[in-house]
């Protein structure tokens, strides 16, 4: 396959052109004017954030891409798709008011929020992709009713997928509850009991009652658990370990067929910001320091080529010595932060699956 084109620039400014404005040209320059957005309906697929964290895009930056979506013709709104774990993203009504807090309303990015799945997480669409894990993607129906697809990424660590890049916002983002159900079916934690004090906070944050505390100890009904990995995050004692192996590969391929699902047959274009990049995914309800300072904005047509060259680019900047690192030592910097996982999974996967290329060519502006 081909080199991609990824266009690069930093976060420099100059007192002729802000940050917004710059984003702006980065866009134009990538070439997002060659779509027709003429009438069209565009989903910009986007986190908005746990309440709690506050490493989460600012809005204005939803609102510089939707407000270059008008000028090119199309109507613009901004979307994601429930969650599986109990917080403030569940539903549609809470996911709603969840980002109108974190400053997500009409007013400030110039555009509507359309919860994909519904109110419930329910209201989706099977979408045949016909690939080696996945055969039919469970996908939100508005974003899917969409004509053209925008992902505006925020570029992060994750727990269970090495990086929260394009791949899995458009991937695990745009997949229903039903949808994220299937993607983490394949792996369940399991608990150390030397370690385990008996708190409860993962009975809490678990939306399906898997874990049960018996003798102050905590244990998981495998039958219950889907795999989302929100009581490995909340544990005090790190008593819940994540068994990704061969899980967290079987995982990122799957996100990677429902990313396809998503693109395939329509017009799409993405963006990715390495900015506040934080060890963990913004669906926590907090966020770590940043594991190095920030990079710059990211555009390009293919999602593969984005994710690696985020990712490529973020080893090779200095690491925060007060940043969380499991393994301060190994080259990759998301495989320091977490060493279980194994990113390259999601791009290596895309590529066989013909979602997009891991060759790229970087293009600064």
């Amino acid at each position: 396959m081909a080199a991609s084109k990824v266009y690069f620039t930093t976060f420099h400014t100059t007192l002729e052109e802000n940050i917004q404005q710059k984003l702006s040209r980065l866009l134009l320059t990538a070439g997002m004017d060659q779509i027709d957005f003429r009438n069209r309906y565009v989903a910009i697929k986007m986190h908005f954030g746990e309440p709690g964290n506050l490493a989460y895009l600012r809005p204005n930056y939803a609102k510089t891409v939707a407000d270059l979506v008008r000028q090119l013709g199309g109507k613009p709104f901004l979307t994601d798709c429930n969650t599986l774990y109990v917080g403030g993203r569940k539903n549609a009504l809470d996911h709603i008011e969840s980002a109108y807090v974190n400053g997500f309303t009409p007013y400030t990015t110039g555009c509507h929020i359309i919860i994909a799945d519904g109110l419930k997480g329910s209201d989706d669409v099977a979408v045949p992709v016909d690939g080696e894990y996945v055969k039919n993607a469970r996908i939100g129906r508005a974003l899917m009713d969409a004509d053209i697809v925008i992902s505006l990424t925020h570029f992060k660590g994750h727990e269970a997928t090495g990086i929260g890049g394009t791949i899995k916002n458009l991937g695990m983002g745009g997949g229903s509850r039903a949808g994220k159900k299937e993607m983490h079916a394949d792996g369940k934690p399991a608990v150390n009991e030397s370690k385990c004090i008996g708190c409860g906070a993962c009975h809490k944050i678990c939306a399906h009652d898997a874990p049960t505390i018996e003798n102050r100890k905590m244990h998981i009904d495998t039958n219950k658990c889907v795999g989302c990995g929100r009581c490995i995050a909340v544990c005090p004692m790190d008593a819940i370990e994540g068994v990704y192996d061969p899980n967290g590969h079987l995982l990122n391929c799957k996100m990677a067929e429902y990313a396809k699902a998503v693109v395939q047959g329509r017009p799409s274009f993405h963006i990715s910001l390495a900015m506040d990049i934080s060890p963990n995914c913004d669906c926590h309800a907090e966020n770590d320091v940043p594991v190095i300072p920030n990079v710059g904005m990211f555009a390009s047509f293919d999602p593969v080529a984005l994710d690696e060259a985020c990712a490529e680019m973020c080893s090779r900047m200095p690491r925060n010595p007060n940043a969380a690192f499991e393994d301060a030592s190994s080259d990759d910097l998301f495989h320091a932060v977490h060493t279980v996982t194994h990113w390259q999974d999601q791009t290596e996967h895309g590529e066989k699956i013909g979602l997009g290329s891991r060759e790229y060519k970087l293009i600064e502006i």
